[in-house]
Parts: structure tokens; C-alpha cells; sequence
């Protein structure tokens, strides 16, 4: 005696809508994974001098937004740093002189 099992058209059909849910979830989940912005939760006022140096660009956060508080992201390599809006004034002034020291050569 063998086991045979038959799928009814109903069960079929509830299978196939499953798949296809399962599915169409899947695709949300990674599609809205770009959209989440990427947020500081804490800042630091203790930006190094030599890691304020390597600043390649600087973007402020601001808590009007999707994010919850205001943050100065640094970006230094390839990585971003949350400092304290605060920062921003020390970073404008290691960039002078900065921009100073290459003047003078």
C-alpha cells in the first residue's frame, strides 16, 4: 500500500497566496531598509584635533526631521562621527588654519 497525498485546488491555491505574501513581504522589508535614514543617537564633544584634521566633509542633523537630535556628522574616512553641534566651531577653526598652513608654502 503506498501513501499517495492530493492537494485539493483549494489548498493549492491558498499555498500559491502564501508564497506570493511571504514574498511581497520579503521585497518591503529590503526595500524600505534604504529609506531609514541613518540617525546619530549620541554626540561627543571630544573630537581628537588629529580626527577634526581628517574631517573630508561635515553635515549638521537636525531633530525637525526623521532623526531625534541635532548631531554635526563628521565624515573621515569612509566613517561617520556623531559630535555635538558645538563642534562645528572648533572644526571652522582647525580648517583655517589648515587652509593658513598651505598658503604659506
Amino acid at each position: 500500500m503506498g501513501f499517495t497525498c492530493s492537494l485539493t485546488p483549494a489548498v493549492t491555491m491558498d499555498l500559491r497566496v502564501m508564497v506570493m505574501l511571504l514574498f511581497l513581504c520579503a521585497l518591503a522589508v529590503t526595500t524600505t531598509e534604504g529609506g531609514i535614514p541613518k540617525c546619530c543617537v549620541t554626540t561627543s564633544m571630544d573630537i581628537p584635533p588629529n580626527v577634526l584634521r581628517k574631517v573630508e566633509r561635515a553635515e549638521m542633523q537636525r531633530s525637525n526631521g526623521p532623526c531625534e537630535i541635532n548631531a554635526l556628522v563628521l565624515h573621515v574616512k569612509g566613517k561617520k562621527l556623531c559630535a555635538h553641534p558645538k563642534v562645528k566651531r572648533k572644526l571652522k577653526r582647525m580648517q583655517r588654519k589648515k587652509g593658513g598652513k598651505q598658503k604659506k608654502h
